[in-house]
């Protein structure tokens, strides 16, 4: 009995130090998610693309960091601190999702934010990540999370023939020391390249922004060979216009854009269109 009682102990302490292992966060990040959600618990009656915008607003001024989820082994990374332009988005619409549910734990926020950024909602290695956005986006509306609205509002497809991360292994570091993981991400980019994907190309942005919303989520597609979107923001109105708001490395920091969306956009030689989701 006691020998089995051992290997039960055993088991368990070898489960709770795998579990933790999994995740990575600081006290301050549970500090923050706490005061989010103090601010915000009375707002669950907001639609949660409007909370995504509000939470968004809460993130103004929060320092842009780059590469905060390149931990090996692959972790869920929580980290409210410092955020990029795809955290930052990932972050607002897991923590408007919590509010919206009512569910106000960082229990709730770690899984509803493991749920968005993994394919199968659990950490299975870095291929699990769903590291191209518009890879993102499609997986994320098959959870029901939210909804292409590109195709609605422009009806114009977008070619993919992503291939990027599998022809660049010496740009990324997990590629680099893992080699074995290029032939999955090759699976998933065929997978990619072989969907239907809708966006709005640059030069027709004003005429289409009445028709965008303040909290949807955008990807900004790009002419780069073998990528899809090189940048990610939110969308919020400033004095009736469309304007973005993001994790900004030229800022350093979450800013809304000065200029309209049309504006942003035009300055940016690479970018030749937007790829628009509202959240459900």
């Amino acid at each position: 009995m006691r020998q089995v009682k051992t290997i039960f102990l055993a088991l368990f302490l070898l489960c709770s130090y795998y579990g933790q292992s999994q995740i990575k966060f600081e006290p301050e990040d549970k500090k923050i998610l706490q005061n989010i959600f103090s601010q915000f618990e009375n707002k669950k009656e907001l639609s949660t693309a409007e909370l995504v915008a509000l939470v968004g607003k809460y993130f103004i001024e929060t320092p842009y960091v780059a590469s905060t989820l390149e931990t090996e082994p692959e972790q869920l990374v929580i980290n409210l601190r410092e955020l990029d332009c795809t955290t930052y988005a990932e972050n607002c619409l897991a923590i408007a999702r919590i509010l919206k549910s009512g569910q106000l734990t960082f229990e709730s926020f770690k899984k509803e934010l493991m749920g968005i950024r993994y394919r199968d909602g659990i950490v299975n290695g870095y291929p699990s990540r769903l590291h191209y956005f518009s890879d993102w986006i499609y997986v994320n509306e098959e959870k029901g999370l939210l909804k292409q609205v590109s195709k609605e509002i422009a009806n114009t497809p977008y070619p993919l023939n992503i291939n990027f991360m599998s022809t660049h292994p010496d740009s990324y570091k997990q590629l680099e020391t893992n080699p074995g993981f290029v032939s999955p991400l090759k699976k998933t980019e065929a997978e990619i390249s072989s969907r239907k994907m809708f966006f709005i190309p640059k030069d027709k942005i004003a005429g289409f922004e009445k028709q965008m919303h303040e909290g949807d989520i955008i990807g900004l597609t790009t002419s780069i060979k073998g990528l899809d979107i090189t940048h990610v923001g939110i969308l919020v109105k400033k004095n009736e216009r469309i304007h973005l708001m993001h994790a900004s490395s030229k800022a350093e920091k979450v800013v809304i854009s000065e200029n309209t969306l049309e504006e942003y956009l035009a300055g940016r030689k690479t970018v030749n269109g937007i790829m628009v989701v509202r959240p459900n």
